[in-house]
């Protein structure tokens, strides 16, 4: 699965990479990254087209532990969109996102 290097992550975040938390409505709720927005691993391939319309906008997803994160990467990649990057757990995520 690999998670993104924090590094590369951050020079991403610059360049205005969306973040996606791609974990349930109801864990979403229960805790956030302030810049994240959310849509569900179920929803995302329906959601994320209108979310992020641009396939060269780059895409950092994280959920609980990474895997959801994980198939939503290659679910991103198989439509298409260019640079998506796991940033792996909600615990990591925050770490490098909210540094």
């Amino acid at each position: 699965m690999g998670s993104a290097k924090p590094g590369e992550a951050k020079a991403l975040l610059k360049k205005g990479a969306r973040v996606i938390d791609v974990r349930t409505e109801a864990e979403f709720r229960a805790g956030h990254l302030k810049v994240a927005k959310n849509l569900p691993l179920g929803e995302l391939k329906e959601l994320i087209v209108r979310e992020v319309p641009d396939k060269s906008t780059p895409i950092l997803l994280h959920c609980a532990s990474g895997a959801r994160s994980g198939a939503g990467k290659r679910m991103l990649t198989e439509m298409g969109y260019q640079t998506v990057l796991n940033l792996g757990s909600f615990g990591r995520a925050r770490s490098i996102v909210e540094e």
